[in-house]
Order: C-alpha cells, then sequence, then structure tokens
C-alpha cells in the first residue's frame, strides 16, 4: 500500500493582480530592520513542494535550479513548474526579491533551489519527498523548506530528514493544520513532528496561536501563518492561511541568521548551533509550549534584550548616585 503527503491544507483568502508591499509577517518577525546587515545572499534555500511559478517577476531571478521528482509532466525531471499555487506562494515568503514591485521575502537575496515533490494536485509519495531531501542534500543546500506532511511514520523518509541534519542542513517543517485549539491533545504530521526537524507552528497577526496550528511536544517555535500575502500563479499573488505559511518565514529567518552568525563568529556554524541562535530570537507569546515551542520568532531579540541590559545599568547607575 502506498502511503501519501500532501501539502499541509491551507485556505486561500484572496488572489490579487499586483501588490506593491513588504507582507506584514514579513515585518511581523522583523526581517526588515536585519537588511542593513544581510539579505540572505549566497544562501541556498530547497523548496520541497508544489513547484514554482518559475517566472514570476519577483521570483526568476532569486531561482537557481530545480527538479521534479512527480507525475507532473510525465515525470520529467527537468520541469518544476507549479500548477497549484502552494510551492509559489512558500518560496515568495523565503526569498521574493526586492523590484519597487510585488512583495519581499524574509530572505530577498537568498537563492532558490525548486524541489517539485507534490503534484498539481499537493499530493505526493513519500518516495518523492525522501528523493527530494537526497537531491537538496547532493546540491548543498543550506536549508531545507517543508510546508507538507503525511499521517505516517516512514522510516525512509525519518532516515533521509537525518542525514540531511548530519550535513549540518537545517531541515524546516509546517507543524499540521489538524489542531482544535486545545493544548491537552496532540495532533501529529511527518516529517513536522520528527524532533530533529524545526517544527513551526501558526500565529495570526494579532500574535494569538492559530487554531488549525496543530499542539504537540515537538513544536519548536510560531511564525505568522494567517492572511500571509505572496507570490502566486501566473504572476499575481494571493493570501493564504496555515501553518504552510508559517514554516517558510523560518527558512528565511534562517537564511539571515546563517549569513549573519558567520559573520560574528568569523566560522560557519553547525546545525545544533545556527538552531540555537534561531531559538535565542524568539519571544515567548505566554501560551502553551505545546502550541508555540520557543515561542515567536523576533530577529531582533539579541538587540532588544542589550538595549533593556543597557537601560538596567543606567538606571543601577542613576540610583547610586
Amino acid at each position: 500500500m502506498k502511503h501519501y503527503v500532501r501539502v499541509i491544507p491551507h485556505t486561500v483568502v484572496q488572489q490579487e493582480e499586483s501588490v506593491k508591499e513588504v507582507p506584514k509577517g514579513v515585518e511581523l518577525i522583523q526581517a526588515p530592520k536585519i537588511w542593513d546587515e544581510t539579505k540572505g545572499k549566497g544562501i541556498k534555500v530547497a523548496v520541497l513542494d508544489t513547484g514554482c511559478d518559475v517566472n514570476h517577476p519577483d521570483l526568476k531571478e532569486r531561482i537557481i535550479g530545480g527538479r521534479n521528482f512527480t507525475d507532473d509532466d510525465k515525470s520529467n525531471p527537468e520541469i518544476f513548474v507549479d500548477y497549484n499555487g502552494h510551492g509559489t506562494h512558500v518560496a515568495g515568503t523565503i526569498a521574493a526579491q526586492e523590484n519597487d514591485a510585488g512583495v519581499v521575502g524574509v530572505a530577498p537575496e537568498a537563492d532558490l533551489l525548486i524541489v517539485k515533490v507534490l503534484n498539481r494536485n499537493g499530493s505526493g509519495q513519500y518516495e518523492w519527498i525522501i528523493k527530494g531531501i537526497h537531491y537538496a542534500i547532493d546540491q548543498g543546500a543550506d536549508i531545507i523548506s517543508m510546508s507538507l506532511g503525511g499521517p505516517v511514520d516512514v522510516p525512509e523518509l525519518y532516515k533521509a530528514v537525518k542525514a540531511a541534519v548530519g550535513k549540518n542542513i537545517l531541515v524546516v517543517c509546517a507543524a499540521g493544520n489538524e489542531g482544535d485549539g486545545d493544548d491537552s491533545t496532540d495532533e501529529f504530521a511527518y516529517p513536522g513532528c520528527y524532533n530533529e526537524v524545526i517544527s513551526v507552528g501558526a500565529i495570526n497577526l494579532e500574535r494569538d496561536p492559530s487554531e488549525f496550528t496543530n499542539s504537540h511536544n515537538e513544536v519548536d517555535c510560531v511564525a505568522p501563518g494567517e492572511e500571509i500575502l505572496s507570490t502566486h500563479l501566473n504572476g499575481k499573488y494571493a493570501t493564504l492561511s496555515g501553518t504552510s505559511m508559517a514554516a517558510p518565514h523560518v527558512s528565511g529567518a534562517l537564511a539571515l541568521i546563517k549569513v549573519y552568525a558567520t559573520q560574528q563568529f568569523g566560522r560557519k556554524l553547525s546545525e545544533p548551533e545556527l538552531y540555537a541562535q534561531l531559538i535565542k530570537r524568539t519571544v515567548p507569546l505566554g501560551n502553551s509550549p505545546k502550541l508555540e515551542g520557543n515561542g515567536l520568532v523576533y530577529l531582533t531579540v539579541p538587540e532588544h534584550l542589550a538595549q533593556i541590559f543597557t537601560e538596567k545599568v543606567k538606571a543601577a547607575v542613576m540610583s547610586a548616585t
């Protein structure tokens, strides 16, 4: 019996012909405040999804290649076009370029490797996902972003994830949308609940947990996942909701963190070290860890902490005098 993985179910809120803005989710995680330091240049993000609109004006210069592992286009490996829209939306949140039009991604100078592992129906065999992960490893990806999941724990999938992490590749996954708003119940989707991946839950733009976000002990952090504006098919734009939309915010954030941390430390950091740098940049929102993990990814946290420390020192000096 063949098991299937699907795009983490999402809701299309609306579609638009043209826009010009930095999406609210990108702003909420403080990405624009990091762009003076880095925009993710030189970081390769493998997007394992439904493919991509390779001619989208906000994406075409960021795409460096890809591969099709699905049954679309008679399984032609060279055609990784998106017929669904999901993968194009995810790619835009990660790295839509700055071009004075459309939207801007979290890491607008990162490179995108389009790994098509889900077909036009948003469905994929576990075998396709596994092959896609190994392809991303072989292509030297820095980050693998997967807004997909299935109900079955397949040993070969877990082995592929561990192989990627063993190569110091950060693997980011959507937590899943089977949530019921109750943190006392657990909802699992694979690969999002593997300990080795960075599992991302969703919040709305008011920073409240999304009703649909999965809750379990492997959730690492949360990011905006409701009413997220990004790129879509035929050069257009769409507003979507789902943990599928939260995960790419974290993939983009890690692209920025990896460049910044390499500059700061003067060397390449390991996967556990980069994970620590991500968690250092989270803010607890006061919800159960099963819903939010370590909290909301907030890229300027170290800067804020330094400012708070400085203010406390000044206050202590003032009171002493």
